[in-house]
């Protein structure tokens, strides 16, 4: 940034039309992380009562003062975004495309929920009055305390949902394919007081739903969106699936207590995405490792294999399904352990630690994924 300051020119008017052309969000953001940076990185609702409120005359203050940290976080967008558009590219052009996740929740301390408080529900003091999560399940006996602020959706059923129209349109100008996170919480959500410590005793209400997707057809035409549809699945989500014709997601991983169960390969529709595991569970390897023996058993007399080379196995059946899309964790592909799990839902620390490492991406693999897609009709 100092470099640019010193000598701006040759991306100056670069720079000045990423402003413009992002000022709807850009704005607002920068201002953000400038007073945050300015308040010693203290949450929104701990700033002044006029900067937290948003009233006018502070903000002009604000960006007056802070001029120089604002054009600074605009900056760093800048930069990232002109970085990651060279990355897109230069994937579009190797036939490659990006999927990206869009979690339907945002943060409490986070420049959407500071810069719309009306979109939420919040008191007179801005702080929420009721959270998200999930109810108690047979992975944890008290459920789980998101903590996410909750959309007013009436609110936005009466902008037309503009705030949501403009983040999907921002996202889809990075990657080509949408995952939208939680999709069941477009069709009924779980809404626990914001002064329960746990989230035993919260209740589902009824999500935008239909309402919502119909305006997102209407703004893009064509919904490019895979549904994350994993957990509880009532007839309503079903139902929204169906009247927009979204693929949801199958994890193989899941499939192995009987034919009955759903996440087996045989009984997939082509209009899914096939997974062998996702960042939210163990490894293939890790999850052979540490399953009960009566559904390891299971899934070698299913695949026909001794379990040697299990990662690769579930691979092979993800990719030999009727799925129009099969995925596979890079963990998967290099055959790593449970020690190179993504993320354990719930747990606050040792998550997202696990890189992968230039000298892992071998040529044998590469061969064994280019053989295997030929097979199987992938590219």
């Amino acid at each position: 940034f100092q470099r640019f300051k010193t000598n701006p020119e040759p991306l100056r008017e670069e720079f000045l039309n990423f402003c413009n052309e992002n000022a709807h969000w850009l704005d607002d953001f920068a201002l953000f992380m400038a007073l945050k940076e300015a308040n010693g990185g203290g949450a929104w609702n701990n700033w002044s009562a006029d900067i937290r409120s948003r009233k006018k005359p502070a903000l002009a203050n604000a960006r007056k003062e802070l001029a120089e940290d604002i054009e600074r976080y605009s900056f760093y967008q800048f930069l990232f975004y002109r970085q990651w558009n060279a990355l897109r590219k230069y994937a579009n052009e190797k036939g490659i495309q990006i999927m990206g996740d869009i979690p339907i929740f945002v943060a409490y301390d986070s420049s959407d929920v500071w810069a719309n408080p009306k979109l939420f529900f919040l008191d007179e003091s801005g702080n929420p009055t009721v959270v998200a999560g999930v109810p108690p399940d047979l992975f944890s006996e008290t459920g789980q305390l998101w903590g996410n602020p909750l959309y007013n959706w009436k609110i936005h059923k009466k902008d037309g949902y503009a705030w949501w129209l403009s983040r999907i349109r921002a996202l889809l100008q990075m990657v080509d394919i949408l995952r939208f996170d939680h999709f069941r919480g477009f069709a009924g959500y779980y809404e626990i007081p914001a002064t329960h410590k746990t989230a035993e005793n919260g209740r589902w209400v009824t999500g935008p739903g239909k309402d919502l997707f119909n305006a997102v057809v209407k703004d893009l035409g064509s919904l490019p969106i895979v549904a994350e549809d994993l957990g509880l699945v009532t007839p309503d989500v079903l139902e929204l699936l169906d009247a927009f014709n979204l693929p949801g997601m199958k994890v193989l991983q899941f499939g192995f207590t009987g034919p009955e169960n759903p996440f087996m390969p045989h009984n997939y529709i082509p209009n899914c995405i096939a997974y062998t595991g996702t960042h939210d569970n163990d490894t293939a390897m890790g999850w052979y490792a540490s399953a009960p023996e009566v559904e390891k058993d299971f899934a070698r007399r299913y695949l026909g294999v001794d379990g040697h080379d299990f990662a690769w196995d579930l691979i092979r059946a993800t990719w030999k399904s009727v799925a129009v899309f099969a995925i596979a964790p890079m963990q998967d592909v290099l055959g790593l352990g449970g020690e190179a799990r993504m993320n354990f839902p719930s747990r606050l620390g040792g998550n997202w630690e696990w890189r992968m490492a230039p000298e892992d991406l071998r040529e044998d693999l590469a061969a064994g994924l280019r053989d295997l897609n030929w097979m199987t009709l992938r590219s």
